[in-house]
């Protein structure tokens, strides 16, 4: 299973033509859905606005190499470790499921594209990377779908309840599960061809509606979280007070409410809804 290339047993049915239309298909798909979402919700117009708006509230300037360490410390932190979650186990569950999501991809592409004929054998490690991918993303996203779902985790909803949300997660949880039962059964015609067309029609489920997916999300987050560095880093704030210590009487003297409500040495007030795991329902 490990060390076969499924997409050698398709050409009886497929050229390898139509393969590379259909994945240049999927891919303009994506293109157009990030293009069309971020029109419709007018992420992209807010971004910038909220750029400009932090300029003008900016209280110093941020010189070009800082703004490119912010921009490796965004790409190591937020894109490649996921750092912004907290909780340990969805950390680890999104980065199982994005790492198997590009190495699924990466390889699906490649041995679809270099290797389209059996004359053109690909490299074990190849396939064998197809497969891992597949089942990174199975491991990930299952252990998130059944176990760490909020309103499953902590409002004690079904799992089998779904949602528009639910999109993305549940079409490509379908696109890796019969990606690694076609390559099982592909020996079978009838589990075989079951399996494949299930496998596409799941892929083109997940990669045709980014519009009403969190699809778009992933592209939007890196920026997001870039510029919320810059604007801690020039000043700005988006806005928002520096409180800094709460003790510190300069402080104090711009939010007269502090002493007045806490004293003049505020005690520490605990984690608060981190104090334990929201699952009270």
């Amino acid at each position: 299973m490990f060390d076969t290339n499924p997409f050698h047993d398709l050409l009886g049915l497929l050229t390898p033509t139509i393969m590379q239309a259909y994945v240049i298909a999927m891919v303009l798909a994506v293109v157009a859905g990030v293009i069309i979402d971020t029109i419709h919700k007018k992420s992209a117009k807010y971004f910038f606005e909220n750029a400009q708006k932090a300029q003008k509230t900016a209280k110093r300037t941020v010189t070009g190499g800082e703004k490119v360490s912010l921009a490796v410390s965004t790409l190591a932190s937020e894109v490649l470790t996921s750092s912004e979650f907290c909780n340990p186990q969805r950390r680890m569950s999104h980065l199982l499921t994005m790492y198997g999501f590009i190495i699924f991809v990466v390889t699906t592409a490649t041995l679809i594209f270099a290797y389209p004929t059996p004359a053109e054998a690909a490299p074990g490690i190849l396939v064998a990377l197809w497969h891992i991918g597949a089942l990174m993303i199975c491991i990930g996203g299952y252990w998130f779908w059944f176990f760490i779902r909020c309103d499953v985790h902590s409002e004690g909803k079904p799992w089998y309840k779904l949602v528009r949300a639910d999109l993305f997660i549940g079409s490509l949880l379908m696109t890796a599960t019969f990606a690694l039962l076609w390559s099982f059964g592909h020996s079978y015609v009838f589990w075989g061809t079951l399996f494949f067309a299930l496998f596409v029609v799941s892929a083109t489920i997940l990669f045709t509606t980014v519009l009403w997916s969190k699809f778009a999300h992933m592209f939007f987050k890196p920026a997001a979280a870039y510029q919320k560095k810059i604007t801690k880093a020039d000043g700005s704030q988006e806005n928002l007070p520096d409180l800094g210590e709460l003790t510190d009487p300069d402080l104090q003297a711009k939010y007269p409410d502090i002493p007045e409500y806490m004293g003049a040495k505020p005690s520490y007030m605990g984690l608060g809804i981190k104090r334990e795991s929201p699952n009270h329902y």
